[in-house]
């Protein structure tokens, strides 16, 4: 199996094992294990949520029909507080209405149970490929915010313009300032982010809307903890 690449890491991820069948739950450790992933598992979706730990990058292996909590049930709430961690399901008892809401609720994948080794693997590194996708777009995207949180009120605004297309002077007739006001600010805004060309700003900035909301989110007062 292709391996796949992780920075600063000597392990492929994180695989939540969620399983009511115990011969299963260490079939499928020793399995992940040797095949270079860090594993952690539950018997129930119950257990699992009294606390929930989600290294990234991760993804959650998880059984339809447990005693207390259905597998798709904890897919549901799953969605509320960590939406982006993909979900693989192994069942082999499940439901066709069952099947259909789990892909509709976005998981990556079903597998019915048995299924071979090889399957279960390839499955977990495209899922895990998708976590780590989405680890490095948070990553930098945090990144992005703690910079922005430098720009003051208005070199947010210019900021927000100039990631639009629009030029000093059509920023300065927009908002009834100078040209050359703008142009300074513009210049703050580069040297703050880092960044020396429009085009290096754009990629800096991908993933990353400018709206007021997200200034009031970054200069929010927090509490101490």
């Amino acid at each position: 199996m292709p391996h796949l690449s992780f920075q600063a890491s000597s392990f492929l991820g994180h695989v939540v094992v969620i399983d009511d069948d115990a011969s299963i739950r260490r079939s499928l450790s020793t399995l992940l294990t040797r095949a270079g992933y860090h594993v952690s598992v539950y018997e129930s979706a119950d257990l699992f949520l009294q606390a929930p730990e989600l290294p990234k990058p991760c993804v959650i292996l998880l059984d339809m029909r447990m005693p207390g909590t259905l597998g798709v049930d904890l897919q549901a709430h799953l969605q509320q507080i960590a939406p982006s961690v993909p979900i693989v399901f192994a069942s082999g008892d499940s439901r066709s209405e069952e099947i259909i809401r789990a892909m509709k609720q976005g998981a990556v994948d079903f597998l019915l149970k048995p299924f071979t080794p090889q399957v279960l693997l390839d499955t977990l590194q495209s899922a895990m490929q998708q976590a780590v996708n989405t680890h490095k777009q948070d990553h930098h995207v945090d990144k992005v915010k703690a910079l922005l949180k430098c720009l003051t009120a208005r070199e947010f605004e210019v900021c927000s313009w100039i990631v639009r297309g629009y030029t000093n002077q059509h920023i300065a007739e927009l908002d009834g300032g100078a040209a050359a006001t703008v142009k300074l600010h513009r210049a703050r805004v580069m040297n703050k982010l880092g960044v020396e060309t429009l085009p290096d700003l754009i990629k800096l900035l991908e993933g990353v809307e400018l709206t007021s909301e997200l200034y009031t989110e970054l200069n929010a007062p927090h509490d101490p903890d």
